[in-house]
């Protein structure tokens, strides 16, 4: 099993920033305990990225922090408001929803299903589809556009809700390079706002940016900074197998169902301090 290092809840220095504490948490489908005592913290203006193998859990984690999985044993706690961001998937083809219309989504939570929106709403709306570069799309329907672009539209509904929690399911995977520029500036610009925001990844070098990272292997968590977490030692338990060692370096190849990149971790400390950002 992996050994445990959880974020600490009750410290001066960071008590404060915690937005969302997950406890001892098990989880599961049916007869299937996919997640076993996890635990780990969110803390306001941190990145948090969850890492494993494909079924490791990540995205189930991200289901327990929006209640939309119960633990079936321990608790999540989630002290603030809170945004889900779905990995994009193939549209309803016979569904004629424009971009305008999917980022206005964003303020059904505010505003309710047949609420009247307001001028503030309107100016949400306008700004996240701004932020994510598809203000131009707004009439367009979200059938008709590229992987990319819908995964814009979904990130900018996120935002529309102006929540203090923004969760992203694998928000980068498989997207042209201007996308994966333009969401990475954006979580970015959420974090120096003081937001949280916890996205899941299979890229490590996405992982090792992140200022705090979960590693999702072997039903047991890991969480701590990126040089605690992502060592070579633990990578190998976690991924089973999918780690190869040529020269002392240990290189992770990444799930069969997604490209596969090799990015080298060393042995102890993976990646040197100064290739992360520090706050």
């Amino acid at each position: 099993m992996l050994e445990l290092v959880a974020a600490p809840t009750n410290s001066s220095a960071n008590g404060d920033r915690v937005v969302a504490v997950v406890d001892r948490v098990t989880l599961g489908y049916g007869a299937n305990v996919v997640v076993r005592d996890a635990s780990f913290t969110v803390e306001r203006g941190r990145l948090t990225a969850l890492i494993g193998p494909n079924g490791a859990g990540k995205t189930t984690l991200l289901h327990a922090l929006a209640g939309l999985v119960a633990p079936r044993s321990g608790a999540v706690h989630v002290r603030s408001s809170l945004a889900y961001v779905l990995q994009v998937v193939a549209q309803n083809e016979a569904l004629p929803v424009t971009v305008r219309e999917v980022v206005t989504m964003g303020r059904y939570a505010d505003r309710g299903l047949w609420g009247r929106l307001r001028a503030s709403d309107r100016e949400a709306v306008q700004e996240a589809m701004d932020r994510l570069d598809v203000a131009d799309l707004a009439q367009e329907h979200v059938r008709d556009l590229s992987v990319g672009q819908r995964q814009r539209v979904l990130v900018a509904q996120g935002l529309a809700q102006q929540a203090e929690v923004l969760l992203v399911d694998e928000p980068l995977s498989g997207l042209d390079l201007p996308s994966r520029q333009r969401i990475l500036e954006v979580l970015a610009a959420e974090e120096a706002e003081g937001r949280a925001v916890v996205l899941t990844t299979h890229d490590l070098g996405e992982a090792a940016s992140a200022d705090r990272v979960v590693l999702v292997g072997g039903g047991v968590v890991v969480a701590g900074l990126p040089e605690e977490v992502l060592t070579a030692g633990r990578l190998e338990t976690a991924y089973a197998g999918r780690i190869v060692r040529l020269d002392g370096v240990a290189s992770l190849l990444d799930d069969s169902a997604h490209h596969h990149t090799a990015a080298h971790v060393h042995p102890s400390a993976h990646v040197h301090p100064s290739a992360r950002r520090r706050k």
